[in-house]
């Protein structure tokens, strides 16, 4: 089993400036809750590829790649979905160079590497998570889901409550 890396020592490393180096990581990234629903983050103890350059001074930039698969309802049927999500995210910490330059994952010598996988994936996600791209959802008169439910289903329309008083009106001729 490989190692957890949640917070990693930079200074550590002993980089000097424009020395770089690529490290295979693994993170733990805790669940989301979206909503009122749950999705958890697999594989448990995801891979992640770090790549680490010293700039001038004390400063970093950084890039950070992953994929990883969340598991937990539709948001339109309810049924279970996996949808897979790429992640690569980039930071730069510079200090001294200004807020824009400050990345908020290094203080002091060291990279949370925990904070900024989970922040990075929750930039990736769609406003929706979906079981497939054209889920259909359930249907808003009976709550089936229109994924199996098929072409035939239907229902005839009501009428509308507010002309409803219209049919006590006899018209004599």
């Amino acid at each position: 089993m490989s190692n957890r890396t949640d917070i990693l020592d930079l200074a550590g490393l002993r980089l000097t400036s424009g020395e770089g180096r690529r490290l295979d990581l693994h993170v733990a990234i805790e669940p989301f809750a979206l909503g009122s629903d749950t999705y958890t983050v697999t594989p448990e103890l995801l891979p992640v590829a770090l790549q680490i350059s010293r700039t001038t001074g004390q400063g970093y930039a950084l890039r950070l790649r992953f994929s990883a698969t969340l598991e937990g309802p539709c948001m339109r049927c309810l049924e279970q979905a996996s949808p897979s999500f790429e992640v690569d995210s980039r930071e730069v910490s510079q200090p001294g160079a200004g807020e824009e330059l400050d990345s908020p994952y290094v203080r002091e010598g060291a990279l949370d590497l925990g904070a900024w996988a989970r922040d990075a994936l929750a930039l990736a996600l769609p406003s929706a998570l979906l079981c497939r791209p054209d889920c259909a959802g359930l249907c808003p008169v009976c709550g089936e889901n229109l994924n199996t439910a098929g072409a035939e289903h239907h229902h005839d329309s009501a009428p509308d409550p507010r002309w409803e008083k219209l049919s006590e009106i006899h018209f004599e001729s």
